[in-house]
């Protein structure tokens, strides 16, 4: 039997949207006029509506991963199309056809004939989490609920876009301090392995007394040469028992901890998470969102295990009728000005405009931190390189200056 999708209003002017089977088109209008409802559309659905309503997490896991940059460009295009006045079932299929990820392409057209089914766009949405954040899907729903969703989809792509930028400044910070790391681990590791070696057979055969640190370096060329196996395989180990004690609560709060307080790089990772729950708490207050669900959701995307803590104590104190500066003033983690402001915008009942002020702030921040951090880091690493390598030369090079000297 055919199964069609339905939009009519009831007797009381209300809309009412679903799916129905029946034998035909007509014997559903027939049926939709018994009831005085007055019909706005009846459409048959097709087969691959079935096939595209329901996702499964492989469907979608293989190919390309989609991007926080397409999602920006996906929720500012839909906001454009729907304040234009286009239906959001088009838009789907105009974005769908516009896309050039093929596994973001498919989401875009499994979100069209979900909606098409006469599910909303949140619920749908709703199956796939791997790509849309509980963020993105509670200010959807919020957007349905208050009626404008081309606000918050664009609200939304906003968010998203800053959070980007964020990240990509973070990120661009440290790795060029982890990039030049390994380069000189690698580099120290074949001057052990196979220079050092080469200039110990040449002291060997001169007999003479070597220097203390030409004896050490030597040492530790051997050592190294002679457990390549045992120094590669602990180095294994290591990385695979942090990797298991990572995914254990305790093992990652200890972590988040530690990044927190570790020195130069720690504030800057403090500075960031602050901006990031400022802004997103914002953003879901502003979209409707209520406290507690904002909370929930700010929480789950902290992405720092210590932070999560701090704003579960916050979830606590707002559900026993309390408010959120206090439980921040007692955190060590978050600064005295964040608490302040926030106990000031409760007061005056703009505390979303306080949110957002406060994370403009640490964004600036940020920037500052950031350009600071590279312009620090890069004498530290020259320092760094000029330390290790410049010892290895001068100890290759003492027992060539001291037998000089001797046959002087």
């Amino acid at each position: 039997m055919p199964k069609f999708e339905y939009l009519v209003k009831d007797t009381t002017g209300r809309d009412m949207r679903g799916t129905q089977e029946a034998a035909d088109a007509n014997s559903l209008v027939q049926d939709f006029h018994e009831k005085g409802y007055v019909i706005v559309k009846i459409n048959e659905m097709k087969e691959a509506s079935k096939f595209f309503s329901v996702s499964t997490s492989s469907s979608f896991g293989k190919g390309r991963k989609v991007k926080l940059e397409e999602q920006v460009v996906f929720s500012r295009q839909l906001a454009t199309m729907i304040n234009a006045g286009v239906p959001l079932v088009q838009s789907l299929d105009i974005l769908a056809q516009q896309m050039d990820n093929p596994a973001f392409q498919k989401i875009a057209l499994s979100l069209k004939f979900s909606v098409e089914g006469g599910r909303s766009f949140s619920e749908s949405l709703g199956d796939h989490t791997k790509v849309f954040s509980p963020l993105f899907i509670n200010m959807v729903r919020a957007g349905e609920s208050s009626g404008k969703l081309d606000e918050i989809l664009d609200r939304i792509s906003s968010y998203l876009e800053k959070t980007n930028t964020l990240i990509k400044k973070v990120k661009a910070a440290l790795v060029y301090p982890a990039v030049v790391s390994g380069f000189a681990f690698i580099i120290t590791y074949a001057m052990f392995t196979f220079v050092i070696p080469k200039f110990a057979e040449i002291f060997d055969t001169l007999g003479a007394q070597l220097p203390l640190p030409t004896r050490i370096a030597i040492s530790i060329s051997y050592f190294l040469q002679s457990n390549s196996l045992f120094v590669i395989g602990s180095l294994v180990v290591i990385i695979i028992l942090s990797k298991m004690l990572l995914k254990t609560p305790q093992g990652r709060l200890w972590f988040d901890r530690t990044k927190l307080s570790v020195p130069v790089f720690g504030p800057l990772m403090l500075k960031v998470a602050v901006s990031k729950f400022t802004r997103t708490l914002s953003t879901l207050v502003r979209s409707g969102v209520p406290i507690l669900p904002s909370l929930e959701i700010v929480s789950k995307t902290a992405g720092n295990k210590q932070i999560e803590v701090v704003i579960d104590d916050l979830r606590n104190s707002v559900k026993e009728g309390g408010g959120i500066s206090e439980p921040l003033l007692r955190s060590p983690f978050f600064p005295p000005m964040v608490s302040q402001m926030i106990a000031i915008g409760e007061e005056t009942g703009q505390m979303e405009q306080m949110l957002g002020k406060i994370a403009d702030f640490y964004d600036q921040q940020v920037d500052t931190a950031v350009t600071g951090l590279t312009s620090l880091i890069e004498p530290f690493i020259i320092i760094f390189l000029g330390g290790v390598i410049g010892g290895i030369v001068i100890s290759l090079f003492l027992p060539i200056l001291t037998l000089t000297q001797a046959i002087n």
